[in-house]
């Protein structure tokens, strides 16, 4: 199966380095103008619950049926949610998750490990029944944190959470083979559905 795992346009908080997490903001205007329709559509394509990813989603695939999938959802930021780490260089609790290396339950929130292995379960299922159903293809359009937690777990070439960050509108073309023995995806190609 070839999949195609896409991070969402650029918002407005993201533009302002603001953690936005679950709070559901839309793309923003100049986020909504850079991004090109895909010449190829699929029948469906698998996406966030969140706006910006089915704005996203809706722009580059105007042809397809958008099937949400709620535990692609971001990483749910807590307390930290619409603000800066600028803003919040005093706040204790902050602070304690970030000198903790961000692994710790955001107050809240939800902590890395636990949004890592709610996204890794919702792609490991639906690449399983798509798979059992003879699917040969799946795009979704999700979050940076979906795309790093995928790879990070699945990917073949073995890499740290961060390092697997791509650019708004990027992604990744993956090959899945064998999926239900196998649960490894090999990197067939970088994408960008970005003008320029």
């Amino acid at each position: 199966m070839r999949i195609e795992l896409i991070r969402h346009g650029a918002t407005l908080l993201q533009q302002e380095n603001r953690y936005q997490g679950v709070t559901d903001v839309p793309l923003s205007p100049e986020g909504r103008e850079e991004l090109l329709p895909v010449s190829v559509q699929p029948e469906r394509v698998f996406v966030s619950p969140l706006l910006r990813a089915k704005q996203t989603a809706g722009i580059l695939f105007p042809d397809s049926e958008l099937i949400v999938v709620p535990d692609f959802a971001e990483m749910d930021f807590g307390v930290f949610e619409g603000r800066n780490a600028k803003e919040m260089e005093q706040d204790a609790a902050y602070r304690a998750w970030v000198d903790g290396m961000c692994l710790g339950t955001c107050p809240g929130g939800e902590s890395r490990a636990g949004f890592c292995a709610r996204v890794c379960a919702a792609f490991d299922a639906l690449v399983t029944r798509l798979e059992q159903e003879g699917e040969t293809s799946l795009v979704i359009v999700a979050h940076g944190g979906t795309q790093m937690a995928v790879m990070e777990r699945f990917a073949e070439e073995k890499k740290s959470y961060y390092e697997w960050k791509t650019g708004v509108g990027q992604g990744y073309l993956l090959a899945a083979e064998n999926w239900r023995k196998e649960h490894s995806l090999r990197i067939l190609d970088r994408v960008s559905h970005v003008r320029g």
